[in-house]
């Protein structure tokens, strides 16, 4: 937080990742990234990063016998996700309209698992800083579905802030 500070009062920019998805708790962290660590003195770039989950089932009759869809089908779901991203984007968008701040907003869409693509990300990136929510799963969700933010934090090549909702 020290370091974020000192470059916000700096006037140095940084280019910032906010990772974000339907929840709650990323728009709130995108709040957060926007009221602590931009200001109108600065000329920072910040990059909202949207992780498309792998497909559920396979789209591919080369991938699994016995899953062949219509092209039709795989239309409707291909939909589905562009909808979904683009749902995320606006609110996201809506919440940085809030803001006065002197900041390029960049969009990125990734796919795949969360934790890997937003740490490969970052890193291609060259992100100063990566903020996330955190969604307060307990420890048994966490176990059970693993903590995204956990892994980001241990293994992303910039520092992370995890804001938890209050």
């Amino acid at each position: 937080m020290e370091a974020a500070k000192s470059l916000k009062a700096n006037g140095q920019s940084q280019r910032i990742v906010v990772a974000v998805d339907e929840s709650e708790e990323s728009m709130y962290a995108l709040e957060w990234c926007l009221s602590y660590l931009t200001s109108p003195d600065t000329k920072n770039t910040l990059i909202l990063l949207y992780v498309k989950p792998p497909p559920a089932i396979s789209i591919s009759s080369f991938d699994a016998p016995g899953y062949v869809f219509s092209s039709e089908v795989i239309s409707a779901m291909e939909k589905q996700s562009r909808d979904l991203v683009n749902s995320v984007m606006k609110r996201a968008e809506a919440v940085y309209a809030k803001f006065s701040t002197n900041v390029n907003l960049e969009r990125v869409v990734g796919r795949g698992d969360a934790k890997n693509v937003i740490c490969h990300t970052v890193e291609k990136l060259g992100a100063d800083t990566l903020v996330m929510g955190c969604h307060g799963y307990g420890f048994f969700q966490r176990a059970l579905l693993g903590s995204v933010s956990d892994y980001c934090a241990k293994y992303a090549k910039c520092p992370v802030v995890i804001v938890k909702h209050p």
